[in-house]
């Protein structure tokens, strides 16, 4: 070896002790800095919720250490900077006195920022949550998830540059408190884990059926083995969704501490009053659903809204008229599946006014093919001339309603059925259902549909109806039952168009 190689050598080792040197002297200076930053966050409120004044001459006294927010740096929207309103002390305080909250909100409103917070408040401000986990539900696929706990290290980001977390991907530890975040696609990995502090849901009515009923058991799994505060927040989607089972107390009765957010706490705080009149004048039903805590789902492209408008007013315009006996009569019955309700609608045809008038509308759940029928039979009673057109797809109940007419069994055939004659008429759906949807939309967009506002599921069946090529797509349909139903009935009507 020459004295080159050996002077190289003594050189590397040399660079290698001096860089590990700084190493130690940064994560030194590093834990110096982080163990400062936990001091100042540790034992403060998470908010003053006093008057503003008070809060203002504390904040100032104390050089902004008079609360976890104000140390932290405001929430912000827009580059602007708001301070906690009273519509967020509710859900502090509803998450500090309740096991379980559930919080149906206005888009925008600042929730899932406000629990961000709150949780990170939890994990920064004491030992309390030293050696047990939160968990965080967001997101359809991985990357996606991790963006909402990228956003929570971030909160400290701004008065806090040189304060790192020990993280990996949808993983982070802010002191001693595990966070893992998620996606909905995983939700069944939830089962399992025990020390579980706080489960967090994030939009959780806008997981696919299958998720929500996944998410049902996950729900149920936590409270029966910990003591674990679950936060389930979202916009409301589609009343035959999780959201609206819960608030309806289908499922979890008693279970969840309910809020309601609509856009109303945020009035002149969080939303700018004339951003909330442009958005409403842009879409009244898209409002109604993003701001307003109405159950509406996907808005549909079948039926145009304002011909579904007309149908109602018309609806309204005609509601008193008393049933005409010489007028004829035609019902429409979507028979039920194990999954499905059965829908049945009952319309008067008026030969004068050229209307289709809904005077009758049930929904049946659960209930048998034979109880149908005999309900049938009785509004036949009840209403003269009147005919049902109803799902052929389901032989038993079609047979259930012949043998309680007395009518012939033997329907296999187009010919067999007896249009004149004969009260129950039953319909190939696979082959007619594309013409039947677009009889009924020439119906409606000609103003021949006079339906009553009370068949609330009916009209918004209608409005979220879509289709492609007149194919709906029952999925994104909202009530399609009740959607059927009108379709079966509207078969029987032959105005001319």
């Amino acid at each position: 070896m020459t004295f080159k190689d050996l002077s190289k050598i003594i050189s590397l080792v040399s660079n290698n002790e001096k860089n590990r040197m700084i190493h130690r002297q940064d994560h030194f200076s590093a834990s110096v800095h982080i163990q400062q930053s936990l001091e100042r966050l540790s034992h403060i409120p998470f908010w003053v919720w006093a008057d503003s004044i008070k809060h203002r001459d504390l904040y100032v006294q104390t050089q902004a250490n008079c609360c976890f927010n104000h140390i932290i740096g405001l929430p912000q929207k827009n580059d602007k900077e708001y301070p906690l309103f009273d519509s967020e002390k509710l859900v502090i305080d509803a998450i500090e006195n309740n096991q379980h909250i559930w919080i149906k909100k206005a888009r925008g409103i600042g929730i899932t920022e406000l629990i961000l917070r709150y949780l990170a408040w939890k994990c920064m401000s004491s030992n309390e949550l030293d050696g047990k986990s939160i968990f965080l539900v967001s997101g359809t696929r991985e990357e996606f998830s991790n963006n909402i706990k990228i956003r929570l290290a971030k909160l400290f980001e701004r008065n806090f540059p040189n304060m790192r977390f020990e993280s990996k991907y949808t993983e982070l530890w802010l002191n001693n408190t595990w966070i893992k975040v998620f996606p909905t696609k995983r939700i069944q990995d939830l089962r399992g884990y025990t020390d579980v502090s706080y489960l967090f849901i994030d939009e959780a009515d806008y997981f696919e059926p299958a998720e929500q009923n996944e998410l049902e058991y996950v729900i149920k799994s936590y409270e029966e083995k910990s003591k674990c505060k679950i936060i389930l927040a979202s916009t409301p989607n589609r009343p035959d969704y999780l959201f609206a089972r819960i608030e309806k107390n289908e499922i979890f009765k008693d279970f969840f501490h309910k809020l309601f957010l609509d856009y109303t706490h945020g009035l002149g705080k969080i939303f700018d009053t004339d951003f909330i009149q442009r958005e409403r004048e842009r879409n009244e039903t898209y409002f109604e659903r993003e701001y307003n805590l109405k159950y509406l789902g996907k808005i549909g492209n079948v039926f145009p809204l304002v011909d579904i408008d007309k149908a109602t007013q018309l609806g309204i315009q005609y509601k008193d008229l008393a049933t005409n006996p010489f007028a004829l009569h035609i019902g429409g019955v979507d028979f039920g599946f194990s999954s499905s309700v059965t829908a049945l609608y009952i319309a008067e045809l008026d030969p004068q006014l050229q209307i289709v008038r809904i005077i009758t509308g049930k929904e049946y759940d659960k209930k048998t093919p034979s109880e149908i029928a005999n309900d049938m039979f009785s509004l036949h009673t009840q209403i003269p001339n009147l005919s049902w057109f109803v799902d052929g797809a389901n032989r038993g109940a079609v047979n259930e309603c012949k043998s309680k007419y007395g009518e012939s069994l033997n329907w296999e055939k187009v010919e067999d059925i007896n249009i004149e004659d004969d009260c129950i008429i039953p319909v190939n759906f696979g082959k007619e259902h594309k013409q039947m949807l677009q009889h009924l939309y020439q119906l409606l967009t000609k103003q021949k549909l006079a339906i009553d506002p009370k068949y609330d599921k009916l009209i918004l069946s209608l409005k979220t109806a879509y289709a492609e090529e007149f194919n709906l797509d029952k999925t994104s349909t909202v009530h399609n039952d009740h959607l059927d139903s009108l379709r079966l009935l509207c078969k029987g009507v032959l105005f001319e168009l």
